[in-house]
């Protein structure tokens, strides 16, 4: 059996090396098709300026966008489960007030409720630019998380949650310490393809002139001309920040199993 496993990690392992090696000849036949000049040499600069001795241009937005995914994705828990004990647990109000804000974000662009979250509510309530890009990505990852925990919890079976009204257990301890031991090993993980989803939709907080990542590669291929090599150094860190959070939640998801 782990002679099988090892065979099959192998095998992945190889196959994922393959395509990468294809993706980069690809990209490189493409690159000289076009007649672009080359210029990776110019790049470290970008994440620091060894003569000033201070963080460059993408080091100061990787920080932006670790912060923008932090807060989005704590705002993002907080929406997605008080969504779905709304549906639940809530009465006719609560449960129509929560469907409603599930139908307006799940059939609108994220795009279109950034600009009206920074351009409207923004100038309403006077916060900033990075905080609109907190707001919409938090309402909109949230939604479909909401989701993903209610159709969880609706697979215990209804029994239980008699059983433990009947104990005399309140709500939320029935909730805390017999239906969330049982539901999280099965939705990990969706979740965790919700927080991939999560990082690379932080990109589109660059529309709204929040200087993340992908903004600041714009600004510096506008100004040295450097596409191919900056957009493709960004396209690697965001596969590295989603690779790093594919481990993370494999190695939980297996902590969780044990439980």
């Amino acid at each position: 059996m782990n002679g099988s496993k090892k065979a099959a990690g192998l095998t992945a392992g190889l196959g994922w090396l393959i395509t990468m090696f294809l993706l980069g000849l690809l990209l490189f036949k493409g690159a000289l098709a076009t007649g672009y000049g080359w210029d990776w040499a110019r790049v470290p600069a970008f994440f620091f300026d060894w003569d000033r001795m201070r963080f460059g241009p993408l080091l100061k937005g990787l920080g932006v966008t670790c912060r923008l995914i932090a807060w989005s994705l704590l705002l993002t828990l907080f929406l997605g489960l008080a969504t779905a004990l709304a549906r639940l647990l809530g009465g006719p109000v609560l449960a129509g007030l929560a469907r409603l804000y599930l139908e307006i974000i799940r059939n609108t662009p994220l795009l279109v409720q950034l600009s009206v979250t920074y351009f409207i509510w923004g100038a309403v309530f006077d916060f900033s630019a990075f905080w609109a890009a907190v707001l919409a990505l938090s309402l909109f990852e949230g939604a479909y998380l909401s989701e993903i925990f209610r159709s969880g919890f609706l697979a215990v079976d209804q029994g239980q949650w008699q059983a433990a009204w009947c104990l005399g257990l309140s709500t939320p301890d029935t909730f805390g310490k017999i239906i969330l031991p049982q539901t999280a090993p099965m939705l990990w993980p969706p979740i965790c393809s919700l927080v991939i989803s999560l990082v690379k939709d932080s990109a589109l907080a660059s529309t709204i002139a929040v200087y993340e990542l992908t903004k600041e590669a714009r600004d510096l291929a506008a100004e040295t001309f450097l596409s191919f090599e900056l957009w493709l150094t960004i396209a690697g860190i965001y596969l590295s920040l989603n690779l790093l959070m594919s481990a993370l939640g494999a190695l939980l998801e297996r902590r969780l199993g044990r439980l």
